[in-house]
């Protein structure tokens, strides 16, 4: 599985989750401390938003992320007030290529996953089937976590309203009971795992949800604190400006990280105000 980092909040130096603290998701790429395999070395990427452009910025490489010179430079001058970052493990039998690495982009929104569908190849072509002709054709890799990606866009694109926290949150619950009732008709028995993060740079909605009986991957949340990274001394003061870190395992030790309950999600509306909700998909 992999490891992933999404923070919201007042503009920061890519390098405070990156590189810089003791558990940076550099760190988490040779030395995961949550998950019996600690290498997540088959690619990375990094995405965030600016000022300037609705749409993310996307890095990725098929290198180890403790291993890219290129990631080091970019991310110690590279700010944002959105970013995301992800290391990959890739799953059995699929390929180490860019496509395949994390995080994914279509319009506004960005996606990363930990987890996977069992068996994907068996249901792969009911999925297929489910998307859009232009959902279809921008799938440009083959893991099964760009397919979530691309029926999470044609869903979200068919709910009616403006772009919401709440739009994207009913998106996320439809997405994965489609996909659910895929994997039922498909007589495909085995565990889905998703913890997934979706952005438009403004709202954020992140899951930890498994169809098993099995405890989810492991998902963190840090709220309340200032964050910040400087030579490695990391910062977190509590403050009035809201700031949000979701994380696969915590960058820190600092007793204010929670643990995300298995089958919830979180909401994150534009004004960075957190909910967190049951995921009830059927």
């Amino acid at each position: 599985m992999c490891r992933f980092v999404l923070y919201m909040g007042p503009e920061i130096s890519m390098s405070s989750l990156v590189t810089e603290p003791e558990h940076s998701i550099i760190v988490q790429s040779f030395k995961s401390q949550e998950r019996k395999e600690p290498l997540n070395g088959d690619g990375f990427g990094v995405g965030w938003y600016s000022a300037r452009d609705p749409d993310a910025a996307i890095f990725k490489a098929v290198s180890p992320a403790w291993n890219n010179h290129n990631l080091l430079n970019l991310s110690r001058v590279i700010r944002s007030h959105c970013i995301l970052a992800h290391v990959r493990a890739a799953s059995p039998g699929l390929p180490v290529t860019r496509f395949n690495c994390h995080p994914f982009s279509r319009g506004r929104l960005s996606f990363m996953h930990n987890g996977g569908i069992s068996n994907f190849q068996s249901i792969k072509r009911q999925l297929c089937n489910s998307l859009s002709d232009a959902a279809y054709a921008w799938i440009q890799g083959s893991t099964d976590s760009e397919h979530i990606f691309a029926l999470y866009t044609d869903v979200y694109a068919a709910i009616d309203g403006p772009d919401s926290a709440d739009k994207m949150a009913r998106a996320l619950t439809q997405t994965l009971e489609q996909i659910n009732e895929i994997c039922r008709t498909a007589q495909q028995v085995g565990t889905c795992d998703y913890n997934l993060v979706v952005t438009d740079g403004r709202c954020a909605v992140v899951c930890r949800y498994s169809t098993g009986n099995a405890e989810p991957n492991s998902l963190h949340i840090h709220t309340g604190h200032r964050y910040s990274c400087h030579a490695g001394e990391i910062n977190l003061s509590p403050c009035t400006e809201p700031t949000v870190l979701v994380a696969s395992e915590p960058l820190t030790d600092a007793d204010s990280w929670q643990t995300v309950a298995a089958g919830e999600m979180i909401v994150i509306n534009a004004s960075l105000e957190v909910e967190v909700r049951p995921l009830k998909a059927r």
